[in-house]
């Protein structure tokens, strides 16, 4: 984490910006977020670069979701091209509410599991259709991928999840 400082104050020299000893030794004290919010700090937009910034991500990450249905019936392409719409639609939502807030509220308690079961989807789709070839465990994997979008999705509305819940209980709840 000191060599990414260092660096980024080495940038911050090249740019012409002043870099204080006093910041340097309060990013030094906090290790966990230090980068972060050195990053937040210098990421300051307006609001209407704010929203410039969230409509193009997340509309070319729409476009990529969409773009991925026209190769449903190559799983390893449609893969590729689906978690990279939804990794670009994640993002999107940074650029209105900031970084470390979004990675904050993506790690609160309430929705940690949802979050960990979806970049692990994510990853695992990708590690099986760029790595692995294997078409089966590719679809497998961008199923996962989608429950746990919806699932992580009804986390940020006040009970979505156990209305869902009761829902399809209520619907497969059935005696033979």
């Amino acid at each position: 984490m000191e060599k990414m400082n260092h660096a980024f104050e080495k940038m911050k020299m090249l740019v012409g910006m002043d870099v204080d000893d006093e910041e340097s030794a309060v990013e030094n004290d906090s290790n966990s977020f230090a980068f972060i919010d050195d990053f937040n700090r210098q990421c300051t937009l307006t609001t209407k670069q704010r929203l410039y910034g969230f409509a193009i991500c997340f509309s070319v990450g729409i476009f990529c979701t969409l773009l991925s249905l026209l190769v449903f019936f190559n799983p390893i392409k449609f893969g590729i091209t689906f978690t990279f719409g939804n990794l670009l639609s994640l993002g999107s939502t940074a650029f209105l509410i900031g970084p470390k807030r979004q990675v904050t509220m993506m790690l609160d308690p309430a929705r940690i599991y949802a979050t960990a079961i979806y970049l692990a989807s994510m990853i695992i789709a990708l590690f099986s259709a760029l790595y692995v070839h294997n078409k089966l465990l590719t679809l497998l994997a961008l199923i996962l991928e989608f429950g746990a979008l919806i699932w992580y999705s009804l986390s940020y509305i006040p009970f979505a999840r156990s209305m869902v819940s009761k829902i399809m209980l209520a619907c497969f709840d059935t005696e033979f």
